[in-house]
């Protein structure tokens, strides 16, 4: 059985553990909420077979696989206020938080980073993970497909790779709001928008071996309507602004490890059992 303990039940702490719960068969695995986030953590285990705990060390106490989903700026605080088992693992879902910073706040040498989407909570999400571990890939492959990234900064790549996931709902959303402002029904045009997006999907993947931009230009051929809109869309620059926020999140991502890093250097001491 997994037990699995979550520190701070905000948004993307309650999507996994929908998703690890979702499966009536999913008596192999026990789940013990803190109370912070306490309306969140009410309703999980109103609707699903969970426990929401005292306090955050009987959270850890009860747990072999913790998940810590706070704020960044949370975590130094939280670290404080529990004590981890030597053979405990912890995973975080905190941006920016790299794994030497993990183990010098929370006194552990078993700490890992994971990065879901929303996607979670119905078992379809891609999961950036690092570093590789068995145990930790057994709970998030039921979350998804786990993707183990080399090292971290492959890691904070991937985390801008998960805000994307977010952009492109509001791109999905301006492109069904165009059709249904030129007269289409709004339950087709969210069909037909999201029906493109799941074609280009299965079909890149049935051709892997070609570039995106090279299925792109077969279909953009010269003459064509594709080719005339995506003209326009250069003339705009729209890629550029793709770039461009991309760009934004890793510089804020690094910048936040530099800090964090900076003020380990000067932390009183090393909790990192030897």
């Amino acid at each position: 059985m997994i037990k699995l303990g979550v520190l701070g039940v905000g948004d993307i702490a309650d999507k996994m553990v929908r998703g690890l719960l979702r499966d009536p068969d999913a008596e192999e695995i026990a789940v013990f909420l803190s109370p912070r986030g306490a309306g969140k953590a009410r309703a999980l285990a109103a609707e699903l077979p969970c426990r929401v705990m005292p306090d955050n060390q009987a959270v850890v106490d009860a747990a072999d696989v913790v998940l810590v989903s706070v704020r960044p700026g949370q975590v130094a605080g939280l670290a404080r206020g529990v004590a981890l088992r030597r053979e405990q693992k912890l995973v975080s879902v905190v941006s920016g938080v790299p794994v030497r910073e993990l183990s010098r706040l929370f006194g552990t040498d078993r700490c890992f980073r994971a990065m879901p989407s929303y996607a979670a909570e119905i078992g379809c999400s891609t999961i950036a993970a690092y570093p590789a571990d068995p145990d930790v890939c057994e709970v998030l492959r039921r979350l998804g497909s786990p993707v183990i990234l080399a090292n971290e900064r492959e890691f904070e790549l991937a985390t801008v790779g998960a805000c994307m996931n977010g952009w492109l709902y509001f791109l999905l959303h301006d492109l069904q709001h165009w059709l249904v402002e030129k007269g289409l029904p709004p339950d087709h045009a969210r069909t037909l928008v999201l029906g493109s997006v799941a074609d280009c999907v299965a079909y890149a993947r049935h051709h892997d071996s070609l570039s995106m931009r090279d299925l792109g230009r077969s279909i953009a051929t010269s003459g064509t309507f594709t080719a005339q809109g995506l003209e326009m869309l250069g003339l705009h620059q729209a890629n550029a602004a793709w770039s461009a926020a991309c760009e934004v999140v890793l510089d804020g991502l690094l910048d936040g490890l530099l800090a964090r890093f900076d003020s380990g250097l000067h932390a009183d001491a090393d909790r990192i059992p030897r």
